[in-house]
């Protein structure tokens, strides 16, 4: 729970990709320490979140050894913790693998869409489903519109934080944009607009800090615990990951000044804290 009572916090971690034990993703890098140093990273945040969400790619390829791996990594966390499918992930596997989190077995629409509702603190999380099965673009149905309309309309008084994996707006990254959310980005905005209660949208797949404005409000990705997409805003620039700097995000809604602050986290250990002042005087 949190240590100061007015705040909500919600840590946000994404695109994990983990795979079976001892497996390299894309053949070169083994992803589970990096979460291991985030899990640890979270635990060591002098407030504790209230909860954690991840915003898709928890698996590199949605299988059930990669699943229980991930599970035995996730296990440090002592609050509440949120999955959501990205498009390296296979929705029905994620149920079946993760049978004690409750909220995913409730499926949306025709497809099961996994979109729930959750009070974290003072805020209500709301959560899209944008995955295609077989591809790594993504899309928002009208069905999946509907639903978050829906909730929309139930929590008007409420401040609303809606995570999804793709991203709805263009990065400017080309070869991510080709495999962002190709349909209903408009649908979305116009809806997001229409409640101004919506202090955030969260967004994963891009494995980048990267801010917008969006329907009235912000709307973000985060970076990855492990690797990153190399920062290359040419239009015909090639995919590639590098492995710059890990971190997360922590989203902080405090109920005194009525809005929500984010910070960029950094993963890992590092030295320090020191003072600025030696026994309340500078020093030399």
């Amino acid at each position: 729970m949190t240590t100061t009572e007015d705040t909500t916090f919600l840590v946000q971690l994404t695109d994990l990709h983990i795979r079976e034990p001892g497996r390299l993703a894309y053949g070169r890098i083994d992803t589970a320490p990096y979460l291991e140093r985030a899990v640890q990273s979270v635990l060591r945040l002098p407030q504790q979140p209230d909860a954690v969400v991840i915003t898709g790619d928890l698996s590199d390829f949605g299988r059930a050894a990669e699943y229980e791996h991930l599970a035995r990594l996730l296990a440090p966390l002592t609050m509440p913790v949120y999955l959501m499918p990205g498009n390296h992930d296979e929705r029905d596997q994620l149920r079946r693998s993760f049978p004690g989190h409750a909220y995913l077995a409730a499926g949306v629409g025709s497809a099961g869409f996994v979109q729930y509702s959750v009070r974290v603190g003072a805020l209500r999380l709301l959560t899209l489903d944008t995955c295609v099965p077989g591809a790594s673009h993504g899309e928002l149905c009208g069905e999946r519109l509907a639903w978050l309309e829906e909730q929309l309309d139930a929590c008007r008084g409420e401040p609303v934080v809606i995570a999804m994996h793709h991203p709805p707006f263009r990065t400017l990254i080309g070869h991510m944009d080709e495999i962002g959310l190709l349909q209903g980005a408009e649908a979305l905005e116009a809806l997001v607009a229409r409640h101004r209660n919506v202090e955030r949208v969260i967004c994963g797949h891009l494995h980048r800090a990267i801010d917008v404005r969006f329907g009235g409000t912000i709307a973000s990705t985060s970076p990855a615990p492990a690797h990153q997409v190399c920062l290359d805003l040419s239009p015909d620039a090639p995919s590639a990951w590098t492995l710059e700097p890990p971190g997360f995000r922590v989203h902080a809604w405090s109920a005194r000044d009525g809005r929500l602050v984010t910070h960029l986290a950094a993963s890992g250990t590092f030295e320090g804290p020191f003072p600025f002042h030696d026994n309340g005087a500078l020093i030399d």
